[in-house]
């Protein structure tokens, strides 16, 4: 079975310090570096699943920066180089307190939400008579939320983000920008790949160091931060109240749900079997070539006598050495 990579341990040339989070071991260095290494974890409902998922990490860090590289000249981004298939560096920036989520249909937990009655997002009014699927009136709509260092996000409107101090208003604006300026590049993106972009989000940080400019970090439009459903019949299912085949992690999400959990208080994720795991690597192959037009090649194939983590510290390493911070 292909090996998965849980997680790193590293200890790096200037090295300044480390998180571990959901999906990514971060590693902050001198000179104002991160590099943030995708593991295979997977997380959904905000806690990380038992078992890690064969190829999701490269798959994660590759189609993220394919999709940086294709948005570059709407938002600036975080990425200097990618040393690994999956290992990105670039600047460390000040992170805004939020995830701008943006959806232009009714899916995921919109969905949830309105189906148990909620009539309200995030500041924003949904009328009745809305079905799953559906495109929302008006256009698509913002929904941030907060950004929990542990446990759950939590739905905010824009008006208490900025009552309480989370992002200064100007700012907040510039964001709310930015963000549907990103939803229509991938939008346009996925349409050209025969997918319609449900709903994604997108994370921001200043970068004090570049004069304080607004970068793009973290992923975009992968099927971790993503919904993405095939083109191809899309309405038709939609009108006879069917779901359309989708490309994300949404059927995680519904496994999960059907197997009675949705990562609420006393909760414990359900067993994941090796088949069920490849089976969901599987998918996610499938959305970077559907996204892509790229054939994927798995990075155990380019070395394999390595496990992941000692390639990735060995490649990380060599482009450190090569490539010095500037005040070093």
């Amino acid at each position: 079975m292909t090996p998965a990579l849980r997680e790193t341990n590293f200890q790096l040339p200037g090295q300044t310090g480390f998180y571990r989070g959901k999906v990514r071991d971060v590693y902050a260095l001198d000179g104002d570096r991160l590099i943030m290494v995708a593991t295979d974890r997977i997380s959904a409902f905000d806690v990380v699943l038992p078992e890690p998922i064969p190829h999701k990490g490269q798959v994660l860090n590759q189609l993220a920066a394919f999709h940086l590289a294709a948005t570059a000249d709407v938002v600036p981004n975080w990425v200097e180089a990618q040393p690994d298939p999956c290992a990105t560096v670039g600047h460390r920036c000040a992170a805004y307190p939020v995830e701008m989520v943006i959806r232009g249909y009714l899916t995921g937990h919109a969905w949830r939400t309105y189906a148990a009655g909620g009539r309200e997002l995030c500041g924003v009014r949904l009328p009745d008579g809305l079905r799953e699927y559906d495109p929302l009136p008006g256009g698509p709509i913002l929904t941030p939320t907060t950004k929990a260092a542990a446990g759950h996000d939590e739905d905010i409107s824009r008006e208490e983000i900025v009552a309480r101090g989370l992002v200064p208003e100007a700012e907040y604006v510039q964001l709310e920008e930015l963000t549907r300026a990103l939803f229509r590049r991938g939008t346009a993106l996925a349409a050209a790949r025969g997918l319609v972009l449900l709903d994604t989000k997108y994370e921001f940080g200043r970068d004090d160091a570049a004069g304080g400019i607004i970068r793009v970090i973290d992923e975009i439009h992968t099927p971790d931060s993503s919904r993405y459903c095939f083109a191809e019949g899309f309405d038709e299912l939609r009108a006879r109240g069917e779901a359309p085949r989708q490309l994300s992690k949404e059927f995680v999400r519904q496994w999960l749900i059907g197997e009675g959990f949705q990562g609420k208080e006393g909760q414990t994720p359900p067993p994941m079997t090796p088949e069920w795991c490849a089976a969901i690597g599987a998918r996610y192959v499938e959305l970077y070539e559907r996204l892509t037009g790229r054939t994927f090649v798995p990075a155990t194939a380019e070395a394999p006598t390595e496990t992941p983590a000692a390639r990735i510290e060995r490649r990380l390493g060599e482009w450190l050495s090569a490539n010095p911070a500037p005040n070093t």
